[in-house]
């Protein structure tokens, strides 16, 4: 295995400082604490440079605060200038592990995400199931095969620091570099030993760099074809029920053994494919899929805020466009058509006396003229209005 000696000067490098903090400042660049150090940006870096360069650089305390989402998360947010060095560490470190995952490893991955582990899955389950037919036709009561779907317990809570640096010096020998992964790893509220901070950059990058050893182990020792993992979620596919009840015991020691984790208990289950299942923000029928409910409730909000940002001037409308756009590019992956008229008809209603009709038809860019047309809904002249560009 290629080993990687000297990468503290890269990390430290000018250009690569420069390129950490406008990747830093993305989507952030009217906060205060985003100007402020952008005033004096040169100055600010060379400081911080100096620091690392001289080994006197600590990290500031966590700000931690709650969220629901839908579950009760302890959200720990970085000074950025932290973030700034958090992003600078993955830079020159991220393309090095990045090379060693496996392909169906979908989180915090370039030209990965959930839609793609969601299409992944597609093509696993027809696999498996041979296209849910049964003498050519389609029957839900017939679809053979089963999920293993799983869930590690508290994740981000339980990754041991040892077996991480333990993990990580296989590839990098670097002392410095090593060095600076443990003062970001010990800057938690909790056990100095344990856990990672949900929030931070380098912990997602972490995530993936700790369980990859368990990709490694499902792929070449127990040689599972079917497997996809986003973050600490996972599903195993297969024809056989006893097989995936081996393979979950077998994967349980393995982590306990190994990396001093566990899986769930009340989240690990195997799943007939003929039946719903949970997965990356969605529910996965066989024939169908549907969004969750708390996902639906929290593109309303979205929406519901954009607006009243918009009437009190804290918001313009290519912001507002721009997310809702993507909200839409989302929720087509799913049987939600009749949301997305809905929703389409809240933008209309509370934008068009502000905007022309023109630029409320940005939102769905023509996306959903042609289903409409198959389903003869162009008859009604405000539905109409909402899709047809010379309207």
């Amino acid at each position: 295995m290629k080993t990687y000696k000297k990468l503290y000067q890269e990390i430290t490098a000018e250009d690569n400082l420069i390129l950490a903090f406008q990747k830093a400042r993305k989507r952030k660049s009217k906060k205060e604490y985003v100007q402020e150090f952008s005033q004096n940006l040169k100055e600010n870096l060379s400081i911080l440079r100096t620091e690392l360069l001289l080994h006197t650089y600590q990290p500031k305390p966590l700000e931690t605060f709650m969220i629901r989402d839908p579950k009760t998360r302890k959200i720990s947010k970085s000074d950025f200038r932290d973030r700034i060095v958090h992003h600078a560490l993955c830079n020159v470190i991220e393309p090095i592990f990045d090379s060693s995952f496996i392909y169906d490893s979908y989180a915090n991955r370039k030209g990965k995400g959930s839609l793609a582990a969601l299409q992944r899955f597609d093509v696993f389950k027809r696999k498996i199931s041979r296209n849910g037919k049964t003498n050519g036709w389609f029957n839900n009561n017939q679809i053979k095969g089963y999920c293993l779907k799983a869930d590690i317990k508290h994740y981000f809570e339980e990754v041991d620091h040892k077996i991480l640096l333990k993990i990580i010096n296989k590839k990098i020998t670097c002392p410095e570099t090593l060095c600076l992964i443990e003062k970001i790893l010990s800057n938690h509220n909790n056990n100095a030993s344990k856990g990672m901070p949900l929030g931070n950059l380098t912990s997602q990058f972490f995530a993936n760099i700790y369980l990859n050893e368990l990709d490694q182990f499902i792929k070449h020792h127990l040689k599972i074809r079917y497997y996809i993992r986003y973050v600490d979620d996972f599903v195993i596919l297969h024809s056989s029920k006893k097989q995936l009840r081996t393979w979950k015991d077998e994967i349980n020691l393995f982590l306990q053994k190994e990396l001093k984790i566990e899986l769930h208990p009340d989240k690990t289950r195997i799943i007939s494919l003929n039946k719903p299942l949970p997965f990356v923000g969605f529910r996965v029928f066989y024939h169908y899929k549907l969004l969750k409910k708390f996902n639906q409730k929290s593109i309303q909000s979205r929406l519901n805020k954009f607006y009243n940002n918009f009437l009190q001037n804290k918001i313009d409308y290519d912001k507002i466009y721009e997310s809702m756009q993507g909200s839409f590019a989302y929720m087509k992956h799913a049987q939600t058509y009749i949301l997305r008229i809905k929703l389409a008809d809240q933008i209309e209603k509370n934008f068009s006396k502000e905007v022309s009709y023109i630029e409320v038809n940005r939102y769905l860019k023509w996306m959903e003229y042609e289903e409409m047309k198959k389903r003869s809904l162009l008859q009604k002249p405000y539905r109409k209005s909402i899709f047809h560009k010379n309207t």
